[in-house]
């Protein structure tokens, strides 16, 4: 689907878009307890019913503890791991995700499921439970956690469907997806819409398919033949993910995505792209040539630390290239970014 116009930024500020850093100087955000404060205050002016405050209650409640739990781990890197909870041990496609659990591990990576049966054990066997997070959702059925990470500090209850989804993809830095049900696609669809829309950061996302399996390949042709086919997405949405039957490519591929690049935030407007090697002029150049479709006015310039990225001190010391981004060509960001990747991860 080609786009021969320029829209108008949106009208987004930096908090819409799910952040992978984050600050825990609980004095500078005092304004924000207050508007939660004076939210609540409004439910009683309101006169919410009973049923409504019970579903923000129990959602606040939930966020918070998870937040605590993930906190002190939140500059480690993690991968989610989804797929489905009724693969027995002898399944290829748990054998898989153990494999996968057990490599990404190697590299200092956490894994984080839904703390269920099948590939979500199968990955925190791989892993191991210090490694391991999860993310457990209280059902009728299929409620129980896996033997690695039952009563683990590290895994948290959840009622709704919900707040364990924000968690999943708010909390990691790539993720997982193995064959699975309706709520695996359910994830994927999700998933690739959030960082479409610019919702959440561009990350890898690997389809893990079992040795010669076909569930992957066949959902991408089902992507291809009805959603590309149709011009419902465009070209460039494709490259926003991975599909592989190979444990050691998918790692590859989550490790190679963070080989030069590190984070993006936006700064007064502008895209920031922090990166662990500086960029050289003629590359910079370069990249003007080749994805000049994505900038908004200017150019694509190398760049300082700015001060309102003083909350992410640790990253101050990181080279950094900046741009008017026009927060619609997200396949296109990624492309650039795996061209970073690629080209500068030699040097």
């Amino acid at each position: 689907m080609a786009r021969d116009y320029k829209p108008a930024p949106p009208d987004v500020s930096e908090a819409d878009v799910l952040p992978t850093e984050h600050s825990t100087t609980l004095t500078e955000h005092a304004d924000l307890i207050a508007e939660i404060k004076e939210t609540a205050d409004k439910l009683a002016r309101d006169q919410a019913t009973r049923g409504d405050l019970k579903i923000l209650s129990r959602a606040l409640k939930e966020l918070r503890y998870a937040f605590k739990v993930f906190t002190p781990y939140r500059r480690r890197r993690k991968v989610t791991v989804f797929g489905s909870a009724r693969m027995r041990p002898e399944h290829p496609a748990y054998k898989q995700s153990l494999e996968f659990g057990r490599r990404i591990a190697e590299e200092g990576w956490m894994v984080v499921t839904g703390a269920g049966g099948g590939v979500m054990e199968a990955a925190h066997v791989g892993a191991g439970r210090e490694l391991s997070m999860g993310l457990n959702i209280m059902l009728p059925f299929e409620q129980e956690a896996n033997y690695v990470i039952s009563r683990d500090e590290k895994l948290v209850h959840l009622k709704y469907f919900f707040t364990r989804k924000l968690l999943f993809v708010k909390e990691v830095h790539a993720i997982a997806l193995c064959p699975g049900g309706f709520g695996t696609q359910d994830e994927t669809f999700e998933l690739l819409t959030l960082v479409q829309t610019g919702k959440r950061d561009p990350m890898p996302i690997v389809l893990l398919d079992e040795p010669n399996g076909t569930y992957w390949s066949a959902w991408e042709d089902f992507v291809r033949d009805h959603l590309l086919g149709h011009g419902l997405i465009a070209p460039e949405d494709m490259s926003l993910y991975k599909i592989t039957n190979s444990a050691e490519e998918a790692v590859e591929e989550i490790l190679g995505f963070y080989s030069v690049y590190n984070s993006m935030r936006y700064v007064r407007g502008k895209l920031v792209l922090r990166l662990h090697v500086d960029p050289p002029k003629e590359f910079v150049e370069r990249l003007n040539d080749e994805f000049g479709d994505i900038v908004m006015t200017g150019r694509i310039e190398k760049s300082k630390t700015h001060r309102l990225e003083t909350d992410d001190e640790h990253l101050a010391p990181l080279p950094r290239l900046s741009f008017h981004f026009d927060r619609v060509s997200i396949g296109r960001l990624r492309q650039m970014i795996d061209l970073l990747n690629k080209e500068l991860g030699r040097s």
